[in-house]
């Protein structure tokens, strides 16, 4: 099945540190776009970042333009999501999907994203 894996979640304290992984399974990452979204128990699905799959450009939602990093290794297969001074509102399940640069552009989580994973959760709770 061709999906992504998610991992990396757990709890953490309010100001630490996640570093979260996507990593293709049963494709290769080269030609897509990849962005990581978020939903949290009541709340419409969010788009939290998306990086291009030529140059490595970027896109952050303003909730966290500052805190959280965007990079890949095409070579892994894998893409990560650096999230520092976590917040209690980032507490969702993250997930990534595939798309196009310029679905990563408007980084609108409705979009025709593809190979949804089932998402990891990240909770900040003192």
């Amino acid at each position: 099945q061709l999906q992504f894996v998610e991992s990396g979640g757990g709890l953490v304290q309010p100001g630490g540190s996640l570093t979260l992984s996507c990593t293709a399974s049963g494709f290769t990452l080269d030609y897509y776009a990849i962005g990581w979204f978020r939903q949290a128990p009541g709340k419409e699905r969010e788009g939290v970042s998306c990086i291009s799959h030529n140059v490595g450009s970027t896109n952050y939602a303003d909730s966290v333009k500052g805190r959280f990093t965007i990079s890949r290794s095409d070579a892994q297969g894998t893409v990560f999501l650096q999230m520092n001074s976590l917040q209690p509102e980032d507490t969702a399940n993250y997930y990534c999907a595939a798309g196009t640069q310029a679905m990563c552009a408007l980084l609108n989580p409705y979009g025709p994203w593809n190979y949804w994973g089932q998402g990891t959760q990240v909770t900040v709770s003192s």
